[in-house]
C-alpha cells in the first residue's frame, strides 16, 4: 500500500515548521535572557524560511543580542539591524 507524503513537502507542513522553530528561537532567547523587542520578535515570527531561522536559532546559542543573532557572517553586531 502507497502512503501519500505529499503534505511532508506541502507550503503548509514548511509553514508549521517555521512557526515551531520561531518559537523555539523566541523561547531560546528567552532562557539565555536575551531582550527580544517587539520589532525583533515580529521579524522572528515573520519569518517563513526555516533554513533562516535555523542559522539563526545557532547564532542565538552564544549570542547576547538579538543584533548579533541577525548579524551576517563577517558583520559585527553592534552594526546589524
Amino acid at each position: 500500500m502507497a502512503v501519500d507524503l505529499s503534505f511532508f513537502q506541502s507550503q503548509t507542513a514548511q509553514q508549521l515548521r517555521a512557526e515551531g522553530r520561531a518559537k523555539d528561537l523566541l523561547l531560546l532567547l528567552g532562557h539565555r535572557g536575551v531582550e527580544v523587542s517587539e520589532e525583533d520578535r515580529e521579524r522572528i515570527v515573520g519569518c517563513g524560511d526555516p533554513d533562516v531561522l535555523g542559522l539563526w536559532f545557532s547564532k542565538a546559542l552564544t549570542a547576547t543580542s538579538t543584533a548579533e543573532v541577525f548579524a551576517s557572517d563577517g558583520e559585527s553586531g553592534a552594526d546589524a539591524g
